[in-house]
């Protein structure tokens, strides 16, 4: 059991180390999974946060059991995003990235693509008049390319400019009618609201997000992507279980609720998803891919609620997993207990000062 844990605080520690940056293209990298493109512009590339979107979106899919091939001929971003390859370059236009995107699709064949394109046209007042009839052709050529590719088009993200910002939004109002108008005409298109996603104060400089906006971004286009059956194909169960040492039972999320605020207990472990946690670099214990464990409000006491809340980064979503088999909050530094000592199925989680018990001892195991 304590070999385990070593092993499983090694391995997030070696994910934390080497953020090498790349850019350019460069020999793709493929793990065979399911073909996704991301391509756009700077904000598929990730300018001021190289990657952008990309390794929030990345760090999702492994949570969540998803194996995804990004392509793309290019590539950039740090060592925690394991698949470089994209299809975002800096300053293009609508009208550059069709010109490019039949060559493009045939060297990759995608099965997804995550379209976000249309900034540049704003922020260069290029024939706006013209940008929707543009973004139908660039949408039209991926179809007709690739005709089984399911393809998510985003309406762009905010601008800091008042001005720019109101060519943005009629912009955006078009796509809707344009992605229907595909979707009658029996392609595989669909609609992604990434403008609600954000707003001017997840903006670094008034253009690019931050890397809070970035995280938006990704998780708005995985709840676009887990809507569309197959198209990042079917997860897997990947992460770790984490089983009681005295009950032998699994840390579940009851009924396999994804609503925020639902409480852990302990139950008969069973392989599905809603007992598969991966322990993140960055400390946290992630299920279904977006959820994290999560101390109740943020709380520090004993008796404080274990549960599942979306993952925001905050210190009562972190958590150490200690060679003496406990796992403590970074917070509170209280230890993940079943209550009561309890052992039988329904058994709630809570935080409790740590005591030296069996019913704060967890083993993290992947499932035989």
């Amino acid at each position: 059991m304590r070999r385990q844990l070593r092993w499983l605080v090694a391995t997030a520690l070696a994910a934390l180390a080497g953020a090498t940056l790349h850019g350019g293209s460069a020999s793709a990298e493929s793990n065979g999974g399911v073909r996704v493109m991301p391509l756009g512009d700077s904000i598929t590339d990730g300018t001021q946060v190289p990657g952008g979107y990309r390794i929030g979106l990345w760090q999702r899919f492994g949570a969540g059991g998803f194996r995804v091939d990004f392509v793309g001929s290019q590539f950039n971003g740090p060592a925690s995003l394991g698949d470089h390859d994209h299809e975002g370059h800096p300053g293009w236009r609508i009208d550059q990235i069709d010109a490019n995107i039949v060559n493009w699709a045939r060297a990759t064949t995608p099965h997804t693509v995550l379209l976000h394109i249309g900034t540049n046209d704003v922020l260069q007042n290029f024939n706006l008049g013209g940008a929707p009839a543009r973004l139908s052709t660039l949408v039209d050529h991926i179809t007709a390319t690739v005709p089984t590719a399911e393809v998510f088009v985003a309406t762009i993200i905010p601008l800091a400019n008042a001005g720019q910002e109101a060519n943005v939004r009629t912009f955006n109002a078009t796509i809707p009618g344009m992605v229907q108008s595909k979707v009658n005409a029996g392609k595989h298109v669909h609609l992604v609201d990434m403008h609600a996603a954000l707003t001017a104060a997840d903006l670094i400089d008034g253009i690019h997000p931050t890397a809070t906006g970035y995280d938006k971004m990704a998780t708005t286009w995985l709840t676009a992507l887990r809507s569309v059956p197959g198209s990042i194909g079917n997860p897997t169960n990947s992460g770790s279980r984490i089983v009681g040492t005295p009950s032998g039972r699994c840390v579940d999320v009851p009924n396999s609720s994804t609503t925020n605020g639902t409480q852990l207990q302990l139950w008969d472990c069973s392989g599905q998803t809603n007992q598969s946690w991966t322990y993140t670099a960055s400390r946290q214990l992630m299920v279904f891919g977006t959820k994290c464990l999560d101390a109740a409000n943020h709380g520090t006491t004993n008796g404080t609620q274990v549960i599942i809340w979306d993952c925001s980064g905050q210190t009562n979503q972190q958590w150490n997993v200690n060679a003496n088999g406990t796992i403590t909050g970074v917070q509170s530094n209280l230890c993940l207990d079943a209550t009561g000592r309890g052992t039988a199925n329904g058994t709630k989680i809570i935080l409790w000062t740590c005591n030296g018990q069996t019913n704060q001892q967890w083993t993290l195991s992947t499932p035989s």
